[in-house]
């Protein structure tokens, strides 16, 4: 049985910082991907960013250079360090795992993150 479980979400300023996490448990952690969505209010659900088990990153061109994607294998664990947010970034973000990069098999109940001053 494959569990997401995320946290860290928050309301943060514009300019600010936050870190998701998302715990995996069961066999999630032996797919080779694991990564965030995003889905703002009235808006498709879209990739921000994945990673591989080797380590492979990947990213939407709106995050680039913002966020970064870790991953601890001992922990089980994906991190999402978002820092220089911005209004657009508000959305309930949602980990996935997977056999490949932006192809889920398993979904997370989302994390609510608002960047508002």
């Amino acid at each position: 049985q494959v569990q997401l479980v995320e946290s860290g979400g928050g309301l943060v300023q514009p300019g600010g910082s936050l870190r998701l996490s998302c715990a995996a448990t069961g066999s999630a952690f032996r797919l080779n991907a694991m990564g965030w969505y995003r889905q703002a209010p009235g808006k498709q659900r879209e990739l921000v960013a994945g990673i591989t088990i080797t380590g492979y990153t990947d990213y939407a061109d709106s995050v680039k250079g913002r966020f970064t994607i870790s991953r601890d294998n001992a922990k089980n664990t994906v991190y999402l360090q978002m820092n220089s947010l911005k209004p657009e970034d508000t959305a309930v973000y949602y980990c996935y795992a997977g056999y490949s990069l932006g192809n889920p098999v398993s979904w997370g109940q989302g994390t609510q993150v608002t960047v508002a001053s």
